[in-house]
C-alpha cells in the first residue's frame, strides 16, 4: 500500500482529504434530515406534504434505516469489485442527483408529488451505501496495524461530520425559512457537489494508491496466496467483538435518533422557542449536537491521553456513552413534567439544550471509538464490509427510532423518555461486567480495564497483554 509521506498536524494529509470529503457529505445528509419531518407534515398550503406525524416518523424510520443498512451491499462491493475510491465518486454522485431529485419541481420528472420524492430518498439510500462504509475504512487505511494516531484520526474525523452537521442545521434551517422546503434540498444538493468535487481534484496527489485497489485483491497480495483461505480463531474472536458491541450501539443509536424524529416534533410543538421577540427555528437545535462535539472532542481526546494506562478500553467507553445517554433523556423527562399534563404548556429549552449536550458526551464514549475499533479487528478482505455491518447496526436502530417515536401517541412522551433512559442504563451495566472478556476476544487489540487498578497495575496489564 502506497501511504502519501506528506504530514500535517502529525496526520498524514490524507487524513484532512477524507475529512473535507465527509464534511460536506455529512452537511449534505443532515441538511436534508434536518427538515424531513417537518416538510412531511407540513401542510400543502405551505409547500409540505400534509402527512399525519404518525406517518412521518414512520418513514423516517424506514429511510434512515436503509441509509444504515445498505452500506453492507456497498461495503461488499468496494471489497471484491470496485475499490473504495470509486465507489466514493459513485455514491457521491448518486446522492447529489438525490438531493436535487428533492429540490426540482416534480413535473420534470413526469411522477407525481410522492413519486417524484421517492425517487430523490432512493438515489439517496444508494448512494449512502456506496459512500458511507468506504470513507471511514479509508480513515483506518492511512495508519499502519498497532499506530497509535488511529483512534486520534477517527476523533478528528469524526470532528469534520460534526462541523458538516453543524452547518447543515442552521444553513437549511435559514434557507427553509425564507425561501421554503424546497431550498434546503438545494442546500443539501449544493454540499454533496462540493464533497464530489474535492474528491475528483485531491484523492490521486493527496491519497496516492489507497482505496485503489480492492480489499480482497490486496489480502491475496499480502498473504501471497492465489485463494482465499478460512478466517483464523483469532479473526473470528474480533469478529464476535464487533457483533456483541453492535447489539449495545442500537440501544444507543435507537434512543439518540430521537433527536431527528419524536425530539424534533417535540422542539416545534412543545418548546418555548422566544429569546426576546425573535422566535429560533426548530431545524437550529439540530446543530446542538454537532456544536457540542466540535467544542467537547479535543476535550475527550485530551481526558483520554492524560489517562494514560488508565484508559478506558472500547466496552468500558461504550458503558458511559449509554449511561449519558440516560442522563440526557432524565432531561427530556423534566421537560414533560413541566408541562405538568397540559399539551398547551411551552416547556423551557434549557431541558433540550440539557439533552443534547449529556448526549452528545455519550456519542463521543462511543461512535468514534466504535469506528476505530472496527477498523482495528475486522480482517483485511473483510474491511469495508464489516464497516458496513457495523453501520447496519445503526440501520436497526433507526428504525427501531421510528418504531418508538411513532407510538407516542400510544403511550405518552413521559413513559417513552423513561423506557429509553431505563434500557440504557441497564445494558451500560451489562456491558460493564462483561467487558474483560471482550477485550480478551480482541486478542491485543486493547487491554483490559480494571477501574480500581493503580497506574502500575495497569502498566502490567499492558505489558502481559
Amino acid at each position: 500500500m502506497n501511504h502519501n509521506n506528506h504530514q500535517f498536524l502529525g496526520h498524514p494529509r490524507g487524513l484532512f482529504l477524507l475529512f473535507g470529503t465527509e464534511l460536506w457529505e455529512r452537511f449534505s445528509y443532515y441538511a436534508m434530515r434536518a427538515i424531513l419531518v417537518l416538510y412531511l407534515t407540513d401542510t400543502t398550503l405551505n409547500g409540505g406534504m400534509g402527512w399525519s406525524a404518525k406517518e412521518a416518523l414512520d418513514l423516517y424510520g424506514i429511510y434512515t434505516g436503509l441509509v444504515y443498512i445498505t452500506p453492507l451491499i456497498g461495503g461488499w462491493l468496494a471489497d471484491n469489485y470496485f475499490g473504495q475510491r470509486r465507489s466514493i465518486l459513485a455514491g457521491g454522485a448518486l446522492m447529489a442527483i438525490g438531493q436535487f431529485t428533492l429540490a426540482l419541481p416534480h413535473q420534470l420528472f413526469g411522477l407525481d408529488a410522492v413519486h417524484s420524492f421517492y425517487l430523490g430518498l432512493a438515489l439517496l439510500i444508494i448512494g449512502n451505501g456506496l459512500f458511507k462504509p468506504n470513507i471511514s475504512t479509508m480513515v483506518g487505511d492511512l495508519y499502519n496495524e498497532g499506530d497509535h494516531r488511529r483512534d486520534g484520526a477517527f476523533t478528528i474525523f469524526y470532528m469534520g461530520i460534526n462541523m458538516g452537521a453543524l452547518l447543515a442545521g442552521i444553513i437549511s434551517g435559514i434557507a427553509t425559512n425564507n425561501f421554503g422546503w424546497k431550498a434546503g434540498f438545494v442546500a443539501a444538493g449544493i454540499g454533496m457537489l462540493i464533497s464530489f468535487v474535492i474528491q475528483i481534484l485531491f484523492a490521486q496527489r493527496w491519497l496516492g494508491d489507497i482505496g485503489l485497489k480492492p480489499a480482497a485483491a490486496r489480502d491475496l497480495q499480502q498473504k501471497k496466496s492465489v485463494k482465499k483461505e478460512p478466517l483464523t480463531k483469532e479473526e473470528i474472536d474480533r469478529m464476535k467483538v464487533i457483533i456483541i458491541m453492535g447489539l449495545f450501539v442500537i440501544v444507543f443509536w435507537a434512543g439518540f435518533e430521537q433527536a431527528g424524529g419524536l425530539m424534533n416534533l417535540y422542539t416545534q410543538q412543545y418548546t418555548d422557542r422566544m429569546i426576546g421577540s425573535f422566535e429560533v427555528p426548530a431545524a437550529w437545535f439540530q446543530s446542538l449536537n454537532p456544536f457540542f462535539i466540535i467544542v467537547c472532542a479535543p476535550l475527550i481526546a485530551m481526558l483520554w491521553v492524560k489517562l494514560g494506562s488508565r484508559e478506558p478500553n472500547s466496552p468500558i467507553k461504550f458503558a458511559f456513552g449509554l449511561f449519558f445517554l440516560a442522563i440526557g433523556f432524565l432531561c427530556m423527562i423534566g421537560a414533560v413534567l413541566e408541562q405538568g399534563g397540559d399539551l398547551s404548556v411551552k416547556t423551557s429549552m434549557f431541558w433540550l439544550v440539557g439533552a443534547f449536550f449529556f448526549h452528545t458526551i455519550g456519542e463521543l464514549c462511543l461512535s468514534p471509538i466504535g469506528l476505530s475499533m472496527t477498523t482495528k479487528l475486522a480482517p483485511l478482505r473483510l474491511a469495508s464490509l464489516m464497516m458496513g455491518v457495523w453501520l447496519g447496526f445503526n440501520a436497526v436502530a433507526n428504525y427501531i427510532a421510528g418504531l418508538i417515536g411513532a407510538h407516542v401517541g400510544d403511550f405518552g412522551a413521559l413513559a417513552i423518555f423513561g423506557g429509553i433512559a431505563v434500557t440504557a442504563t441497564v445494558s451500560g451495566l451489562i456491558l460493564l461486567l462483561f467487558s474483560n472478556k471482550l477485550v480478551m476476544w480482541m486478542h491485543g487489540a486493547e487491554q483490559a480495564t480494571h477501574l480500581t487498578q493503580t497506574p502500575k497495575e495497569a502498566d502490567n496489564v499492558t505489558q502481559t497483554a
